[in-house]
């Protein structure tokens, strides 16, 4: 990641970001449906798989391509909603002509949750990294700093003093002192990039530094309880074992998918308003 976006070539930095983008993409996806078979839910997995690596890449085209223009961030919004429209109806098509399935209804919801939860969240970190009128490089560095910051505080506090469960049903391990832990390493994380890079974050300053330090520890675990569910569902422990010690692509990058659209919004709305 940090070679992809802080390369000088250009071009290098560019096309390796994307491919990393769509291998995450490839990989989540690919883990979400083996956990949608293993519930028993019918989906269109190649299909779904196919489009969302076609969303990144067609999002990634738009912004680099006018790059050169400062265009209003709506622009890539809207575009990205033409191809997310022409996915939706192509299902609906491929429904209309499967004989066999007769679970249209399971297969067009699942195919498309699984397009909108991965490559479509992830879609956001390639929103930030090439946001008009900023070092974006610098804030996809520093939304992924603060998160995993308030990953390995919950996983450290909890560890250590955790004694009160939090949703046990969902993920008996997540401890309410865990949760308190998340939230002080993410503000102290937030804080301490903010000054390292003050520079390269235009309007950034302590107060929204602890703003985005909470907003992104509390959705941070917000996703990791989001994604234990589905497993938990699914009757899996991980999403799958591309990470040894850690599982799978959706184990790594769960919490990461929840923040993305919230700091994009929180630069789009707020920092750059």
């Amino acid at each position: 990641m940090l070679g992809s976006i802080f390369s000088e070539n250009r071009l290098i930095a560019d096309y390796l970001f994307l491919g990393l983008m769509m291998l995450i993409a490839w990989l989540g996806l690919r883990e979400f449906y083996d956990m949608a078979e293993k519930r028993g839910l019918v989906c269109f997995r190649i299909m779904g798989i196919a489009s969302g690596l076609l969303l990144m890449a067609s999002t990634f085209y738009y912004v680099t391509r006018t790059r050169g223009f400062v265009l209003p961030p709506a622009k890539a919004n809207d575009f990205e909603t033409s191809i997310i429209v022409i996915f939706v109806l192509g299902l609906c098509v491929r429904q209309l002509i499967a004989k066999s399935n007769t679970a249209g209804l399971m297969a067009v919801s699942t195919t498309l949750f699984g397009l909108m939860y991965v490559p479509w969240l992830l879609n956001f970190i390639q929103k930030i990294n090439f946001f008009p009128r900023v070092e974006g490089q610098y804030y996809v560095l520093y939304f992924i700093l603060v998160t995993k910051f308030s990953d390995m505080g919950a996983y450290c506090t909890g560890s250590l003093i955790g004694r009160h469960k939090m949703i046990p049903r969902i993920s008996p391990n997540k401890t309410w002192e865990g949760f308190a832990g998340a939230i002080l390493f993410s503000v102290g994380g937030s804080l301490g990039y903010a000054q390292l890079a003050k520079a390269h974050l235009i309007g950034m300053n302590p107060y929204h530094a602890v703003v985005l330090g909470v907003i992104l520890s509390v959705a941070a675990v917000v996703g990791d309880l989001i994604e234990s569910l589905f497993k938990r569902e699914a009757g899996v422990k991980d999403s799958g074992r591309f990470f040894p010690g850690i599982g799978g692509m959706l184990d790594l990058m769960d919490s990461l998918l929840f923040n993305a659209p919230l700091m994009y919004l929180y630069l789009r709305h707020v920092l750059t308003n």
